[in-house]
C-alpha cells in the first residue's frame, strides 16, 4: 500500500478558503486536490476520479496550488506549444524562402530536395513526416493532378467517340 501523503495544515486551511470563494474551475480543482487526500485521505486514484482528472494530473494540481501566490515561482505553465521544434519560425521562414522564389516562378516544389536541404542545415536526417509538417505550418499544400488536361478539346473528343468503331477487337 502506497504512504500516505503529508500535508501542510497551512495548505488544507488556504484551501478550504479558495474552495469557498473561488469562481475558476482551475483553482477548485487544485484546491480539491489537497483537500480530498487531507480531510478525506482518499488515494491519487480516488482523487482523480472525483476530480475527472488523471492520476497523473492530481500531483500536478497539488504542486499547482502550493506554488500560486508565491513570490519568485515561474509564471504558469501550459501544455501547449512547439517543445521538440528544430528551427524557430523566423528560421524556418528564411530557410524556406528560396523554395518560395521557386514556387512564385511556377516551378513544382520536389519534396526529396527540400528534405535534404534541411537535413544538411540540421545537421542531423529528417524524416519526411517532418518536412510535410514542416510545409503545412507555413501553409503550403500539396497540390494534386487535376482530372483532365488543362490542353484537353472537348469537341475533338466527341468527334473521336462518334467516329470510333464500336466493336472493339484484338490485333
Amino acid at each position: 500500500m502506497a504512504r500516505p501523503r503529508k500535508i501542510d495544515p497551512q495548505t488544507v486551511q488556504r484551501a478550504r478558503l479558495v474552495v469557498g470563494d473561488t469562481e475558476d474551475a482551475t483553482e477548485l480543482r487544485q484546491a480539491l486536490a489537497i483537500l480530498l487526500p487531507a480531510e478525506f485521505g482518499s488515494t491519487l486514484e480516488e482523487t482523480a476520479h472525483v476530480l475527472g482528472v488523471s492520476r497523473a494530473t492530481v500531483p500536478r494540481l497539488q504542486q499547482g496550488f502550493r506554488n500560486r501566490g508565491r513570490p519568485g515561482t515561474p509564471a504558469r505553465k501550459h501544455w501547449g506549444g512547439r517543445r521538440r521544434a528544430l528551427m524557430t519560425e523566423q528560421q524556418e521562414r528564411e530557410f524556406l524562402q528560396p523554395w518560395v522564389e521557386l514556387a512564385k516562378d511556377g516551378r513544382v516544389l520536389v519534396l526529396s530536395p527540400l528534405r535534404a536541404a534541411l537535413a544538411q542545415h540540421l545537421g542531423r536526417p529528417v524524416a519526411v513526416s517532418v518536412v510535410y509538417r514542416f510545409l503545412a505550418r507555413h501553409g503550403w499544400r500539396k497540390v494534386a493532378p487535376d482530372t483532365r488536361h488543362p490542353k484537353s478539346d472537348l469537341q475533338v473528343q466527341e468527334a473521336w467517340k462518334k467516329n470510333s468503331r464500336k466493336i472493339w477487337r484484338p490485333c
